[in-house]
Formats: structure tokens, C-alpha cells, sequence
């Protein structure tokens, strides 16, 4: 092991030799990784990977009272702290322990949920953690749906919402604490969509694993096949032809518009607005297809493969998708123009679910909930990679934290989605679009960020001494965000939650992987 004042820095997409990722005895590293957060880095990603017991005090760990499916012997603690305005992943791991460590969350709030989740797997306790519960199982396989924080008092009520909702929805429980209408606390139990993906994906690459990427949550297909491809491209020290970068950031793109687009009319729903909320139902439906022109599925599989894309797009399609593009562009600008006149809608946004910017930063919120806080983060800005090293769209900010400016950040999205498309359709690159990998390096980290449409998707891999998949680690972005929703609820009228949760529009099954 080595030992050094620092984490080794990268930048994104990139890898490093496992035994060049210098580690601190537990203790010891959580001060250095609560030190760099303190320095103003952010929490990208914090997980176990299992080690051999280095001798008989590093015993078989216990698993927590809720049942442990990987609980065995020692692990290492491994973190990824992103600095945004230097452009720099830095990384860092413990000495292997078992047992119980200093819990990092009391020195900063990022770490809430990546603690609770390593002791969740693997039966390390962080010390001193204050809610220290599962977040995804309970007695072995059932959801997390333990014991909840109560408020105390004689005019507290509390009110339990799902795991089965009205809507056509996936499964999540929500539990709030209130004083009459006014939310005092909520509480969110998630794991009725877990899936085991992370623990399917050792050993790999499967021949299943890029459809188990694609699906990792359904409406980010692109972003987290990106993320997958990129890691597996940085591991055999290549990358991806540049047209099938352009590509990629075509079909991402593509992705950001059909979302945003359906966000907005679910919000408009949600306030009984209905010429945008019909509107955006379809024209969403219009961007889907866009996708579909380019690779034949709405939602973009099997157009991002290690090594390029499955697909590629001749002159005639180009001149086709402009054109749609154009059309469904001028039609979600008159939806949104409906949205944003009508006075009912603005008094049902503003002030409504508001996390301010000091919030924000201190528990992590990332995409378009941190910009809508007045935070400036966003990957393809901060951390470029793929083709957005050479074309980027500008950051859309917005400065309110409520959901009137969750919703705005989202309409500027995609004005300036439409744009870099508009510009990128116009000037595509020669070249091909798929190159033959090379085996992914040995004993080797690597580290890729995507901006996806909620925010960024983190996907870090170890391989072992034969290049396969020792540990396989992925971080959607409403692991970082839903605590963002149970903030926006504190003090508001517990009838706000529809709009406040629609504002955030979090993955279900993106949290529970």
C-alpha cells in the first residue's frame, strides 16, 4: 500500500493502476477525504470493495441487524471527489478493515447515503452516522421500509404515501411528519426496484452487460451506456472514433429534450394547465422518435457500444432530423410560452419546494436541481469529455431553488439543447464509428462522468489481475437528489408535494440499481 498527503488526480474518462491509489488506515482516510471536501470537492462517488483479510483481526465483518448480502471479510473504502472548477477527479482509498470506522457524514452531508448504502453491503458500521439505516433492503430482500424519524408533539400527524401511487409509477414510499397541512419532515424508502445490477456486473463484461446498462434506469439509456462504453474505451487505453463521439453527443442530447419536454407538461398537469400538458405529451413523443430515426429504438439502444456506436446517420436522415427537430422545436416553444403567461401556473411555482443554493451544495444536489439553486455544476462543462471537449452548450442557471426555477432550467435546456443540435446536425465529422477494443488493463481504475438529462452519472470500475470487472460502482443522479426532495418539503403544504416531486422527477429504479 502506499501512503501519500493527496489524492492521485485524473481527469474524466480516465484510469490509473490500482496499486497507484494511494491509502490512508481508515481513520486517517476519512479526515483526508473530509478535508478535501472541505477544500470544496464533492462527494462523486463513495463505495466498499471487498479485500482478503490481512491477518485474524481483520475477521469476517458482521452484516447490520437488516441482513447483508456481501458482508464478507475486509474491505477498503474507496472515494471519488470531484473539483469542478479545476476540472479534477481526485481519488483515494483506505487501508483494508472490517468492523467499524469514524463515520464520515458528520463532517459533511454528501456522505449521508453513501455510508448508509456501504453498510448496507458489506456490515462496516460508520461510527457516529446520525440515521444509520438501509437504504434499499430490509430482513435480506424486502425494501427499506424500517423504522421512519418521528416528530414528536400533540398536534403531529403522520401520513404514509406508496409504495403503490395513482399515477402509472414505479414503487417508493414516502413518509411525512406534519404539523395540520405543513410538512415538518419527510422521509423517502426506496429499494422496491432493486435489481442487483452492481453485483450482476462482477466478473464482467458480460454478453448481457450492455443491456443491463441501457436499463440501469430506462430513461437515461444513453447516459449510462456512455458512461459504461467510456469506461471500458479508458481501460484498453483508447477511445472512441470521433464520429461516434458526435453521436453519442447527438443521441444525449436527444435525450435531454424528450425528458424535459415531458417534464414540463407532468408539471403542467399538475396544475390543471392543460394546453401545455397535452402539448408536451406529444411533442415528447416526437423527440422520442428522433432517437428512433437515428438507431431504431425510441429510448437509444444499441447505438453506444464499447468502442463507438451500432448505428450511424447517412445525409439523407441528417437532412430529415433537422427537419423534424425544427418543427418539434417551434412546437414545445409555443407550449412553453402558454406555461409561462399563465399567471395561475406562476402562482403555483413560485415559492413553492424551494432548496437554496448553501442546501444545495452541502448535501450534493447535481443537474438541473443544483442549477435551479443558483449552483453552477454541470459535466460537460466541468469534467468535458467525448466530443463535448469541442462543442458545449452553456450552462442554464437559475437562481430561485423553487419550482418555478426547476421548471425555467429546464426550458432553457432545452433551448440550448435545440441549438447545439441544430448546430452539430449541420457539420458532422467523417471517420468511422466503431473501432475493435483492446482487453481492459489489469488491476486498473477508471473513472467516466456524463452529464445525463437529471444530472451526472458516474460509473467508476476495478479490474482484477485478468481485466475482468473486480468491482463495478454506478452512481445515478437521484442518489444525490432525492434528499434535494425531501428538503423542498420542509414547510410546505403537504398538497405541494405533487408538483414539488414532479419538479425533481427522481429515478426510481436509477436509486435502487
Amino acid at each position: 500500500m502506499n501512503s501519500t498527503d493527496t489524492f492521485a488526480q485524473l481527469a474524466n474518462g480516465t484510469a490509473l493502476p490500482w496499486a497507484e491509489v494511494p491509502a490512508w488506515p481508515v481513520a486517517e482516510f476519512v479526515q483526508v477525504t473530509a478535508s478535501a471536501l472541505e477544500r470544496g470537492g464533492r462527494l462523486c462517488a463513495w463505495f466498499g470493495v471487498a479485500e482478503p483479510a490481512a491477518g485474524p483481526a481483520l475477521g469476517r465483518a458482521q452484516a447490520p441487524a437488516a441482513g447483508s448480502a456481501l458482508g464478507q471479510g475486509a474491505i477498503c473504502l474507496v472515494a471519488v471527489v470531484a473539483f469542478d472548477a479545476e476540472n479534477i477527479l481526485s481519488v483515494g482509498r483506505s487501508e483494508p478493515f472490517a468492523g467499524k470506522y469514524p463515520a464520515l457524514t458528520p463532517l459533511n452531508h454528501q456522505a449521508h447515503l453513501f455510508e448508509r448504502e456501504v453498510w448496507e453491503q458489506y456490515g462496516v458500521e460508520p461510527e457516529g452516522h446520525p440515521w444509520l439505516k438501509p437504504v434499499r433492503r430490509t430482513a435480506g430482500t424486502a425494501p427499506a421500509v424500517g423504522e421512519f424519524f418521528r416528530v414528536d408533539g400533540a398536534e403531529i400527524h403522520e401520513v404514509a404515501v406508496g409504495p403503490v401511487h395513482a399515477g402509472i409509477i414505479e414503487p417508493g414510499h414516502f413518509r411525512f411528519q406534519c404539523a395540520g397541512e405543513e410538512v415538518i419532515h419527510l422521509e423517502i424508502a426506496l429499494g422496491y426496484q432493486h435489481r442487483g445490477v452492481e453485483t450482476a456486473l462482477a466478473g464482467g463484461p458480460h454478453r448481457a452487460t450492455c443491456s443491463q446498462m441501457e436499463t440501469v434506469a430506462g430513461d437515461t439509456t444513453i447516459a449510462h451506456a456512455t458512461a459504461y462504453a467510456t469506461v471500458l474505451e479508458t481501460l484498453g487505453g483508447g477511445e472512441a472514433p470521433l464520429r461516434a463521439q458526435w453521436l453519442r453527443s447527438i443521441a444525449l442530447e436527444l435525450e435531454r429534450l424528450a425528458n424535459h419536454t415531458g417534464d414540463l407538461g407532468a408539471l403542467a398537469n399538475d396544475v390543471a394547465f392543460l394546453p401545455t400538458s397535452s402539448s408536451c405529451g406529444k411533442i415528447r413523443g416526437d423527440f422520442l422518435n428522433l432517437t428512433a430515426l437515428l438507431c431504431g429504438n425510441r429510448f437509444g439502444r444499441g447505438l453506444v457500444r464499447p468502442g463507438g456506436c451500432g448505428h450511424d446517420l447517412e445525409p439523407a436522415r441528417i437532412a430529415q432530423a433537422l427537419e423534424r427537430l425544427a418543427a418539434a422545436l417551434a412546437e414545445v416553444e409555443t407550449a412553453a410560452t402558454w406555461l409561462w403567461d399563465a399567471a395561475s401556473v406562476r402562482a403555483r411555482f413560485e415559492n413553492v419546494g424551494t432548496v437554496y443554493a448553501s442546501q444545495a451544495a452541502e448535501i450534493g444536489l447535481v443537474g438541473p436541481a443544483a442549477r435551479a439553486s443558483g449552483v453552477v455544476r454541470d459535466v460537460r462543462y466541468d469534467h468535458p469529455a467525448g466530443w463535448h471537449r469541442f462543442a458545449q452548450a452553456p450552462v442554464a442557471v437559475w437562481s430561485g431553488g423553487d419550482v418555478l426555477a426547476r421548471a425555467r432550467v429546464r426550458w432553457l435546456e432545452i433551448q440550448r439543447s435545440g441549438q447545439f443540435l441544430r448546430e452539430q446536425l449541420a457539420s458532422p465529422p467523417e471517420g468511422a464509428v466503431r473501432e475493435e477494443l483492446l482487453p481492459a488493463a489489469p488491476d486498473t481504475l477508471a473513472v467516466t462522468l456524463v452529464e445525463g438529462w437529471r444530472g451526472e452519472v458516474c460509473h467508476v470500475a476495478l479490474t482484477d489481475e485478468a481485466g475482468r470487472f473486480r468491482n463495478y460502482k454506478v452512481v445515478d443522479p437521484s442518489f444525490h437528489n432525492w434528499t434535494g426532495l425531501a428538503l423542498a418539503l420542509r414547510g410546505q403544504a403537504i398538497s405541494d408535494f405533487p408538483i414539488c416531486n414532479k419538479s425533481f422527477n427522481l429515478s426510481y429504479c436509477g436509486f435502487d440499481l
